[in-house]
């Protein structure tokens, strides 16, 4: 099933109420990263608050089968559906309230991660009706500030004190929190990589690792494989080899930004807890 025309045809029917603004196709197709697993991602920009009925009434002409449908929560009403074997995902937002998340982000810098997906689902979405509201909003993200690179960086370089207990973890093979400790570091190596290469978060869990870091300009080299063999290889050298990528990354920040001063955060990240004699 082509699924960017079953959204297209959907999004009419959104279009029909009067109190809908636009229609945004978000997620993963609109990245052209589908897959067989992939859902239909609909961002619904609304002038006036939605009711229920305004809501169920686009799932009810399509004959979708609800799966959830959550009430007004964190600036968002939701909802999920399956309709011609399809899972769509629907996030309804006031217009005012997409403004004011762009210009949180892209004059206040702030890094939320919420936030930021927001933006860059205006940044990457396609358009399905509403082409004016989108184009307005695309002209203020299509520009990523450096204040904001620098501010994921400083948000992101410090690893954490449970990095420093790398060797007692694995000497103890306490194997749960070890692998909690090297997700931490590879979602701060992500976070700051997003900002070095002035791209938008598009999922707070970095989703489509693989996709994001072929995107990148600016990364140690086969980064992809090397953070994937960390998680698949033995632990000892997956430490190891997470040791090596952050003296990699810390590099990359002092090139792209040399008035940063790493040097406590470098010698941070060197330290191991000491042993007992």
């Amino acid at each position: 099933m082509n699924l960017k025309s079953l959204a297209s045809e959907i999004s009419k029917i959104y279009m029909r109420n009067s109190k809908v603004e636009a229609v945004l196709l978000g997620g993963s197709i609109s990245r052209n990263w589908h897959d067989k697993y992939s859902d239909i991602e609909l961002f619904i920009f609304w002038k006036d608050s939605p009711t229920e009925e305004d809501r169920q009434a686009s799932i009810n002409t399509v004959n979708g089968s609800i799966i959830d449908f959550h009430p007004y929560e964190e600036e968002e009403w939701s909802e999920t559906y399956i309709t011609q074997g399809v899972k769509l995902e629907i996030s309804n937002f006031l217009t005012s309230t997409i403004q004011k998340n762009i210009n949180d982000v892209t004059l206040a810098f702030d890094t939320n991660l919420d936030k930021q997906c927001l933006v860059a689902s205006i940044y990457d979405g396609i358009s399905l009706g509403g082409e004016k509201v989108i184009s307005q909003l695309k002209e203020k993200v299509v520009v990523y500030p450096r204040e904001l690179s620098e501010a994921m960086i400083r948000n992101h370089f410090n690893l954490g004190n449970r990095w420093n207990n790398r060797e007692a973890l694995l000497a103890r093979e306490d194997w749960l929190m070890l692998y909690k400790v090297i997700i931490s570091v590879q979602t701060n190596i992500m976070g700051i990589l997003f900002g070095i290469n002035r791209l938008y978060v598009h999922h707070p869990a970095f989703k489509w690792q693989k996709h994001s870091l072929e995107n990148m300009k600016i990364a140690p080299k086969n980064l992809s494989n090397r953070l994937t063999s960390i998680l698949l290889g033995h632990p000892k050298n997956s430490v190891r080899e997470l040791e090596v990528i952050t003296q990699e990354i810390y590099q990359l920040i002092q090139s792209e930004y040399p008035t940063i001063d790493l040097s406590n955060v470098i010698d941070k990240s060197l330290f191991l807890r000491p042993k007992n004699n």
